[in-house]
């Protein structure tokens, strides 16, 4: 299981999550409109999930359905 970054990050892009995690698994890049959680080396800590403030993070089984779209953006990221 991974977590999993949704709509509302979109054009925030607020950091609180990349400082927390144990294992550096959040990324983006400049051209990217928000971050990215690698699903082979996310350690299922949930440290990112409550820092989020604007709740875009979420287990992947919770992730809310209006945000299921994002579980294959998140996937497809890595996948490039």
């Amino acid at each position: 299981m991974t977590y999993i970054i949704t709509e509302p990050c979109v054009g925030v892009k607020d950091a609180a999550c990349v400082d927390v995690c144990p294992v550096d698994c959040i990324y983006t890049t400049d051209d990217d409109d928000m971050f990215f959680i690698s699903p082979d080396e996310c350690i299922d800590c949930a440290a990112c999930e409550p820092v989020c403030p604007v709740t875009a993070i979420f287990a992947e089984e919770a992730v809310p359905a209006m945000y299921e779209e994002y579980i294959k953006i998140n996937y497809d990221y890595f996948d490039k």
